[in-house]
């Protein structure tokens, strides 16, 4: 995802291209593939659709215009899909900060409840000591009733 978010694409003469393309040669590919139709060595494309079976009556301008039209179409695909990769990984990025904070803050919420459990407990004591205390009271004010009687 970081290699397509340093992808940047420009427009050149109507057409998308991706700037980690740059070395790509067009010459070259098209040489190759014109080696390769010389041998007859396609691997495993017969019925190609990147030009229809109209394109044989087509001159070569035709075709290079059609060639041309449909590598605009795939660039601005291509485009579309790294937007889409871009705003995807925006998104997991967004979603990983709010699990940060989530944890962080059960976290926190934990040691707090870990306090007022201990908190808690501590008052309980204090309040059967204040208890036993109070029957004692309790029990010493009717003792001492009884002597004043």
């Amino acid at each position: 995802s970081s290699k397509i978010r340093n992808m940047e694409v420009r427009s050149a003469d109507g057409v998308a291209v991706l700037e980690d393309c740059i070395g790509f040669s067009l010459t070259k590919t098209i040489s190759k593939v014109e080696e390769k139709l010389k041998k007859a060595v396609l691997p495993g494309c017969p019925d190609d659709d990147i030009i229809p079976s109209a394109g044989n009556e087509m001159g070569a301008e035709a075709q290079i215009r059609f060639l041309k039209a449909k590598l605009r179409v795939t660039q601005e695909d291509l485009a579309s899909v790294v937007f889409e990769c871009r705003k995807k990984d925006d998104q997991n990025q967004n979603l990983e900060t709010q699990l940060k904070d989530t944890k962080e803050e059960n976290t926190r919420l934990q040691r707090t409840i870990s306090v007022q459990q201990s908190q808690t407990e501590k008052y309980k004591m204090l309040s059967q000591e204040a208890n036993k205390k109070s029957e004692g009271l309790q029990q010493e004010v009717i003792a001492l009733e009884k002597v004043l009687q």
